[in-house]
Parts: C-alpha cells; structure tokens; sequence
C-alpha cells in the first residue's frame, strides 16, 4: 500500500472516541468563549520515501512573532482562499517555494486553537522526496526534514508547563539534532500522533 493510502486509512481509522486530543494551547476559557478566532492552516508535508519525514521551517530571526521558531510551513486564511487546504497550500508556495500539484493531499487532522487567536487546521499532504524547496528569506531562514516516525514516537515528546499572563500553560517539546520543537508545532504533532494511533492516552 502506497504512503498516501496508509495516512489516508490512519487518520480515518486510527482515533477512537474518547482519546484526548489537545485542543488549544492554554485553558484560558476565553479561547473557547468571547475571544474571536482567525482562521489558519498549515501544511503537514510527508515526504514519499521508505522512512518518510515531516518537512519543517525554522522561522526567520528577524520576524516580530515567533522569531526563530520552528513551524510548519503556513498561516492565516485570506478571504481569497477558497478553503484551509487552498490556504495550507498557498502558505506552503510562498514560504518554500512547494507547488500545490507537487501535494497529495490525504485530509486534515484536528483544529487547534492559539491563545493568540488563531483557529489552525493542519492539512496533510504526500510529496516527493528531495525536492528543491526555495525557502523565501524574509520569512524562513532554514528548513529541513524530520523522520516523521521520531516526530510520532510518544517518547521523544517532555510535556512542560509555565505561567504566561497568570495562566498555567502546558507544552510539549520534542528535541532532535539541534531543533528544538515546542509550541503549537509539537502539539500538532502530538494530536497526529494520537490520530494515527501511536499513542491513544490521555494528556
């Protein structure tokens, strides 16, 4: 069975009901009540190989949010975009140079909510390996590619948590090589990891 039928099966298949997902990166009640959210999305690009592997941005140093983080390639939903794949993929051009006819797309996993107001739909997609990604510098200052079984693996994710704004806030950090890879990134990958059945545990 090709890759892109695997994930397309997994994410179909692989979550039960009642697994905890992660839904937002905070508790703040506000997230889930008077706080409005903007629509984004980012592409999860799985490359075609016998190992498959995430490709992942580290975010340009100069940028005045997140600065130097590592992300998925994306971001917000202009009204132009007829949906979050379009949007997703729209992202991924500009950000990396990744046509859209050089992704299959599989489907989306689950939304997940910012407490800096952003509504998130990861869209997964297959791509060929070693592609000649053109990363745009003003905003992506490297990318590179992470074996996607690592990134799902429960054991290299430490759960950690801090207080921001006089609110407990939890996270997730996975470590590899150099990277470090925490936030909304991690946490996006620790729900794949729970959709596709690596590990269906609570939080």
């Amino acid at each position: 069975m090709r890759l892109a039928e695997q994930l397309r099966a997994a994410l179909t298949e692989g979550h039960r009901e009642g697994d905890a997902l992660l839904s937002s990166d905070t508790r703040d009640p506000r997230i889930d009540g008077e706080m409005v959210l903007a629509p984004a999305a980012v592409l999860v690009a799985i490359t075609e190989r016998p190992e498959p592997g995430l490709i992942l941005t580290q975010r340009s140093s100069s940028l005045r949010k997140h600065a130097g983080q590592v992300a998925f390639p994306g971001g917000r939903v202009d009204d132009s975009d007829p949906d979050e794949i379009a949007g997703a993929l729209r992202e991924a051009r500009e950000e990396i140079g990744l046509p859209p006819d050089q992704v299959q797309i599989i489907g989306v996993s689950d939304r997940y909510h910012t407490f800096t107001g952003f509504d998130i739909v990861p869209v997964l997609g297959v791509i060929p390996p070693d592609f000649p990604f053109v990363p745009q510098q003003s905003e992506v200052d490297d990318l590179f590619e992470l074996p996607l079984a690592f990134a799902l693996d429960p054991a290299n994710r430490i759960r950690r948590s801090m207080e921001f704004q006089g609110i407990e806030r939890h996270y997730y950090e996975i470590f590899w090589q150099d990277r470090r890879i925490w936030g909304v990134t991690a946490a996006i990958l620790a729900n794949l990891s729970r959709r596709l059945g690596y590990d269906p545990v609570t939080a």
